[in-house]
């Protein structure tokens, strides 16, 4: 049985910062992140009837964003893409990555410093993506963010896949080496 109510005259308030850091850190471009969130908002209303209240409004609003972020790599790539960013860390072995999102405070906490927080770590993220060398940068960008397949990116950049993840493990540590110096 559905629990959960929408409340759409409360959604800027209660979600529109969590929202826009969920959108910066895929697309690290600030107006663009602004206009998904917007779109977000505008899609929620537009298909309120259909929500059965099965999760939980936030979760639900995060559900369009996605959508939207891998829409709007669609348009701008025309391929598909992917709005999740995954870090792996250079101590973990052979581990596959663990989600940014865990790793991110909850702005819905008690604590005001982790909204704080949240919105450092987006900024601190997309400066240690740009500092990356431009091979590393496109490729991590190419299946990570964008969620390209292996050998679309090989096709693409004519490298092997060896090559391939050898950069986004150097990509990888380079990032968990950059954000540990400068936001951790």
């Amino acid at each position: 049985m559905p629990t959960n109510e929408l409340h759409p005259n409360t959604w800027i308030d209660k979600y529109a910062d969590y929202l826009f850091n969920y959108a910066i850190t895929r697309v690290s471009d600030a107006e663009i992140a602004k206009d998904l969130v917007q779109e977000t908002f505008f899609a929620g209303l537009k298909s309120a009837k259909n929500y059965k209240g099965e999760a939980a409004e936030r979760t639900w609003l995060i559900a369009i964003l996605k959508r939207k972020v891998i829409d709007h790599y669609r348009k701008i790539n025309s391929k598909k893409g992917k709005a999740e960013i995954r870090m792996g860390y250079a101590n973990m072995e052979d581990a596959e990555g663990d989600w940014l999102e865990e790793k991110v405070a909850d702005p819905f906490s008690q604590s005001g410093e982790q909204s704080i927080e949240n919105e450092e770590l987006g900024l601190a993220l997309q400066d240690c993506i740009s500092k990356l060398p431009s091979k590393q940068k496109l490729v991590f960008t190419m299946k990570t963010i964008q969620g390209m397949n292996t050998e679309d990116i090989c096709n693409e950049l004519g490298i092997n896949a060896s090559n391939l993840w050898v950069m986004i493990h150097r990509s990888r540590t380079a990032l968990m080496g950059c954000l540990n110096q400068n936001w951790f």
